[in-house]
C-alpha cells in the first residue's frame, strides 16, 4: 500500500505521543513493504531547540519518505495551515490511505474524501479540553473531531473511554487500538549523575510536555510537603506554553530538592527511566500517555492520577490518587517513598507492559484496517 501520515509535528522527535506514534508505525510499516510519506510541520521546534537545523534537512529517515511542510509558529493557526497544506500535497500524491492524527488536522479529511481516497482518523485524545488553546484552536478541534466521525472511513482511539464519547456524541463506532512500547534499554547513572547530580532510586521522575493539563503544579506543590531527600525530577520542553513553562521554572526554584533537565531524549531519558525511584503522572487529560507506558516497560512503580485513561493502561500495575487533589497527591507521594511493597515488583509491571502494549500488534491492526478500508470491509473490532 502507499500511504500517507499527516498530523504529526515532525520525525524523528519525541516533542509528544502523537509523534511516538507516527514514527513507530511509519518504520513497522515500512519494514512490512509499504510505502509510507510522512508530512512534517516546517516550523519552530517547540521543545527540543536544537533539532531544527536538521530535522528540516531530511528527505527520508528509515525508508521513510518526507516532505516538510511550511508552517506558520502561531499556535492558532499551526494546525489549520500544516493540515490544509499537508492535504493538498497528499491529493497528487496517488496514495491508497491518508492517515490524519489528532483532531485538529482531522478537519481537512474531508477534502480527500470528497476525492475517493481511504481516510484513517486516530483521535489521540480530546485535544479541545486542554487548557492552552483559546476559542478559535477549540471551535476548530472540536470540528476536527467532527469531521472524523462522519466522514473518515475507520475511526481509531486510544482508550474505551473516548470509544464511548464518540458512540454518545456521533453514535459513531470506533475502533480500539492502544499505543505500544519498545523493548527497553538498561541505562546505568552516567549523564544524569554528570549533568544533575541523580543517583539510582533516588529521585522521582515526571517526564512530559510542560503543559498545564500535565497537573505539573500539582506535583511540586504536592511534593514540596513530602519529608524525603529523594529528589524531583521535571524532565521535558514546552508546547506552546511559554508563560506556564516560566511559572513551573520558577515554582520549582524554591525548592532545592526539584530538579530541571529541560527536553530529553536518546540516553539521557534512557538514564532517567532506568534509575528512578518513581515515576509520577499528575496529568488531568490525557490520550494513552506513552510516557507512562514506557516507564512500565522499565518495571518503574508509577503513581498516577485516577483519569480513566491512566486506570485503564496501567491497572492494578500502578497507584493512583485523586485526580487535581494536591493533599491525596501528597498523601499518596509520602507513602510511596515510605512503603515501596505497596506497588508491584519490577518484573510483574514489565511482563504486564510487554504482554499489553506491542508495536508490532499496533501496526498489524492499523495495516488491517488500511486494507478494510480500501476494501470498504467493516470492522468492530478491538485490539
Amino acid at each position: 500500500m502507499k500511504i500517507a501520515m499527516i498530523g504529526h509535528k515532525r520525525i524523528p522527535s519525541r516533542e509528544g505521543g502523537v509523534e511516538i506514534v507516527v514514527e513507530e508505525l511509519s518504520t513497522r510499516l515500512v519494514q512490512m513493504g509499504h510505502s509510507v510519506t510522512c508530512y512534517n510541520r516546517k516550523g519552530k521546534n517547540v521543545a527540543d531547540k536544537n533539532a531544527d537545523k536538521e530535522a528540516h534537512k531530511l528527505k527520508s529517515y528509515k525508508g521513510i519518505r518526507i516532505v516538510n511542510v511550511p508552517t506558520p509558529d502561531k499556535k492558532a493557526l499551526n494546525a489549520v495551515v500544516y493540515s490544509f497544506i499537508a492535504t493538498i500535497f497528499a491529493l497528487f500524491g496517488n496514495y491508497d490511505v491518508i492517515h490524519y492524527h489528532a483532531e485538529g488536522p482531522c478537519a481537512m479529511l474531508i477534502i480527500p474524501h470528497f476525492f475517493g481516497i481511504r481516510t484513517i482518523a486516530t483521535i489521540h485524545g480530546l485535544d479541545w479540553q486542554r487548557a492552552k488553546w483559546g476559542g478559535f484552536a477549540t471551535r476548530f478541534l472540536k470540528f476536527g473531531e467532527s469531521i472524523a466521525a462522519r466522514y473518515a472511513d475507520e475511526v481509531i482511539v486510544l482508550s474505551t473511554n473516548v470509544q464511548q464519547y464518540f458512540k454518545d456524541t456521533y453514535n459513531r463506532e470506533t475502533i480500539y487500538i492502544p499505543n505500544g512500547v519498545n523493548k527497553t534499554e538498561f541505562r546505568e547513572p552516567d549523564i544524569i549523575a554528570k549533568q544533575f547530580g541523580l543517583e539510582k532510586e533516588k529521585y522521582i521522575l515526571y517526564l512530559g510536555r510542560l503543559v498545564p493539563e500535565k497537573g505539573i503544579t500539582y506535583l511540586l506543590d504536592a511534593y514540596s510537603k513530602v519529608d524525603t531527600d529523594i529528589k524531583l525530577v521535571i524532565a521535558g520542553g514546552g508546547s506552546h506554553s511559554d508563560d506556564y513553562v516560566k511559572s513551573i521554572y520558577e515554582k520549582a526554584a524554591k525548592d532545592p530538592r526539584v530538579v530541571m533537565t529541560g527536553f530529553v531524549q536518546g540516553h539521557l531519558l534512557a538514564e532517567l527511566f532506568s534509575n528512578c525511584y518513581l515515576y509520577v503522572l499528575p496529568s488531568d487529560i490525557e490520550g494513552m500517555p506513552i510516557s507512562l507506558l514506557e516507564a512500565m516497560s522499565y518495571g518503574r512503580r508509577c503513581l498516577t492520577s485516577d483519569i480513566p485513561e491512566n486506570v485503564e493502561a496501567c491497572q492494578e500495575f500502578a497507584n493512583y490518587f485523586k485526580k487535581s487533589d494536591v493533599e491525596d497527591l501528597r498523601k499518596k507521594l509520602q507513602e510511596s517513598v515510605t512503603n515501596p511493597e505497596v506497588y508491584q515488583s519490577s518484573e510483574e509491571i514489565m511482563d504486564y507492559c510487554y504482554h499489553r502494549f506491542d508495536w508490532n500488534k499496533v501496526t498489524g491492526a492499523s495495516a488491517r484496517l488500511y486494507i478494510d478500508a480500501i476494501l470498504n470491509v467493516e470492522r468492530i473490532d478491538t485490539v
